[in-house]
């Protein structure tokens, strides 16, 4: 099973031919599947230019959703028709425990920066989210931070449940997701972001919740790919748990990886 991975792809960035060249280089790696980890686009575009990627990557696509796909709309409303969305390119969090092979299972959440690590309340950090998401919107900061932590907790409720079916049959799990779960995830250039980073970088719900599954469940092991820091870097968590980030350039997406499972 080959599953070729992208993350942070900024289709609205990119002009027709270059969308298509990106979709070519997808089917020229002979994937079986594709997951793509968020920052798909923005929120009145992101479902048209997945399904273009998909039916252009000649293989099975799932998707998880980034911040800046709610960007120009809301958040429920993009998550509403990604859910009843009947293209080739399926919601992770929709699609359920997708079976890749008989000891592969593959499940998603977005995740979201929930504001549960480093310095939410000293920080400086101003997001465009909170600009150009209906819901997070010119909201008081008391407000914000229970807004996110919110999210970050519907993220992980739906995670634990996704993983206590994934772990009763499958010997490896790949989660994909969007935010670093952790803050040993959370990389830039190199070297971890600092507390003013870390509340909008991280979803710490999805972290405890893989922490506590695969620390519980022991026979299986566990692959994280996430994105949004646009950085690279791998941390074990766990010795069955293992998170890789992935890196990203505004205009010039690729292929991330192609995981041979």
């Amino acid at each position: 099973m080959r599953l070729a991975w992208l993350t942070d792809i900024h289709l609205d960035f990119l002009a027709p031919a270059e969308r298509a060249a990106l979709a070519g280089s997808v089917r020229a790696a002979h994937p079986d599947g594709v997951v793509v980890t968020g920052d798909i686009a923005i929120a009145p575009t992101v479902l048209g230019l997945i399904e273009d990627l998909a039916a252009g990557a000649g293989a099975p696509l799932w998707f998880v959703l980034g911040n800046h796909d709610f960007y120009r709309g809301s958040v429920a409303d993009v998550r509403a028709r990604a859910a009843a969305h009947a293209g080739d390119a399926r919601w992770l969090p929709a699609a359920g425990v997708v079976r890749l092979d008989a000891k592969t299972a593959l499940v998603g959440v977005d995740g979201w920066g929930d504001a549960r690590l480093g310095d939410f309340v000293g920080t400086r950090v101003m997001l465009n989210d909170f600009f150009l998401i209906d819901e997070l919107a010119n909201l008081p900061r008391g407000v914000l931070r229970g807004r996110l932590e919110a999210y970050g907790d519907e993220s992980a409720a739906r995670l634990q449940g996704l993983l206590d079916e994934a772990v009763t049959w499958a010997e490896h799990v790949v989660v994909a997701t969007h935010v670093p779960p952790f803050r040993e995830a959370c990389w830039h250039e190199g070297q971890l972001s600092n507390d003013d980073w870390l509340p909008f970088f991280t979803c710490k719900a999805t972290g405890d919740v893989l922490r506590a599954t695969f620390a519980a469940h022991g026979r299986a092991r566990g692959t994280v790919l996430c994105g949004h820091t646009h950085s690279s870097g791998t941390a074990d968590i766990l010795p069955n748990l293992r998170v890789v980030t992935g890196s990203a350039s505004y205009g010039y997406p690729r292929v991330q990886d192609v995981l041979e499972l």
